[in-house]
């Protein structure tokens, strides 16, 4: 019988693995194998909103998931609390919080370099030779494929997304004996896939459903997913709407805690922008927040204490009142959710969570810096899928992925892809479909080399690879 928190671990026909001193439940190894994951470290150096930051008490992308995976913890639980039945009938410690911080720990591992601006660089890359890397074997004098990639699959590549790259890197990428990646229970797959469609079934007028959320590639592990949970095409795990909630109240309150951090804008100055929103003057959170400043100022603490404190004070605040609302949301929605006929974000409307969004765009997002860092590292990520291109085309054998490299240059970057990557891209290549065409999966070994990079080692490299004459 299908559950939604199925134990079931990919690639293997039972769960094996049980804790033999019962420390651990199934949920409780899916989060710890995710935190010891190289690609949970590699967050450490990708971009949350301002690249390559000297200032280590401004976020990272590693930061920002631990956060996600606190506030999801926490709201879990106080949903847990206010219905009085644990949740739904789930344990809230063995399966409802190791769930939640395991999806918002996970929730950004395919993030490209440069966050946002980086997915646009990839997609940018593969528009500029839509007219024949889809469908010949090389520009301009190419003869053409005899599987060329179809059209429904190109949305993967011209809007590239680090969702499903996220999800292809913990079921097919991790290097396990097995081809199955970290071993995650079903349970815990399906409330990672934040957007539960494929790219032939986007719908942009449909908020779930407007991005997709796994490629091709990964269709026979999300089949047998939702075969496990008892999930079709388009429906959520009722954990991911709040795995999403905390996303949007990391970005509408974090990121606007890190320009006050890097003294962009004061304390005060969001204060009084807040004060002056119609949407958010009169928020409780707000009217506290004003009151607890008040206290600040007259208690003659040093001016660089007393904004620290008054930055604490609005964290907390505005991070309680919104957990108040997504718990709301989400309790006042609890039977669409558990009846997987609910279609809209817990967050969606939450006026408070809009108007600080929209500091967050207007004193982080446009910030000069900020938007400098993109555009270099845009070029960087140009400049090193062209050449990540040639490395994986030029060969002898074109039918042979791994087969002999034919140019000095490609052999060069050859050796700079990783091993598994190489593996999977040769291994996925046994199968039939679409997925198993040559050509898509030489475009997947790129897209997988490339996002699996951090903002530092992207731009080194780029400088290397700038060196090699032509």
């Amino acid at each position: 019988m299908s559950s939604i928190w199925s134990t079931a671990r990919w690639g293997r026909a039972s769960s094996t693995d049980i804790d033999p001193r019962g420390w651990r439940s199934f949920f409780q190894q899916d989060y710890d194998r995710l935190l010891f994951s190289t690609p949970v470290r590699r967050l450490a150096d990708k971009t949350q909103v301002w690249p390559m930051e000297e200032n280590d008490g401004v976020r990272t992308r590693l930061t920002h998931s631990h956060e996600v995976a606190n506030l999801a913890r926490s709201i879990g639980s106080r949903i847990a609390v206010e219905r009085g039945d644990a949740f739904f009938g789930a344990d809230l410690h063995t399966h409802v919080q190791p769930v939640l911080s395991a999806t918002g720990l996970a929730h950004d591992l395919g993030n490209p370099p440069f966050g946002h601006q980086g997915e646009a660089a990839i997609g940018k890359w593969f528009a500029q030779r839509s007219d024949w890397i889809f469908t010949h074997e090389m520009q301009g004098h190419g003869a053409q494929l005899e599987m060329p990639v179809p059209p429904h699959l190109h949305p993967e590549f011209l809007s590239f997304d680090g969702n499903p790259q996220g999800f292809r890197l913990v079921t097919r990428l991790q290097t396990n004996v097995e081809h199955a990646g970290l071993h995650l229970t079903a349970g815990t797959l399906a409330a990672l896939l934040k957007y539960p469609v494929a790219a032939i079934s986007i719908d942009p007028e449909h908020l779930v459903n407007k991005k997709f959320g796994y490629f091709e590639s990964e269709r026979e592990i999300v089949n047998w997913v939702r075969a496990e949970v008892g999930l079709v095409e388009g429906q959520r795990h009722p954990l991911t709407w709040i795995m999403e909630a905390c996303d949007d109240i990391a970005y509408s309150i974090l990121d606007v805690d890190d320009v006050m951090k890097k003294k962009i804008i004061s304390p005060d100055d969001v204060l009084a922008i807040l004060l002056h929103d119609p949407r958010s003057a009169s928020c409780e959170a707000v009217q506290k927040t004003r009151e607890r400043f008040a206290k600040v100022q007259a208690s003659g603490r040093d001016a660089d204490v007393a904004r620290d404190i008054k930055i604490g004070y609005l964290r907390a605040f505005l991070i309680e009142e919104l957990i108040h609302q997504a718990s709301n949301s989400f309790l006042g929605s609890s039977e669409a959710i558990m009846g997987k006929i609910h279609d809209t974000p817990l967050m969606e409307g939450v006026a408070l969570c809009s108007a600080l969004k929209d500091v967050a765009k207007k004193h982080a997002f446009a910030n000069p810096s900020v938007l400098k860092m993109e555009a270099v590292g845009a070029a960087a990520l140009d400049g090193l899928m062209t050449f990540f291109w040639r490395s994986i085309s030029e060969r002898k054998k074109f039918e042979d992925i791994a087969s002999k490299r034919i140019s000095a240059l490609a052999k060069y970057g050859w050796s700079l892809v990783s091993p598994n990557y190489i593996e999977e891209a040769c291994q996925s290549g046994l199968g039939s479909g679409e997925a198993a065409a040559i050509r898509y999966r030489e475009l997947r070994l790129l897209t997988d080399m490339v996002s699996g990079m951090t903002d530092s080692f992207a731009l080194k490299l780029w400088e290397q690879v700038k060196e090699i004459p032509g």
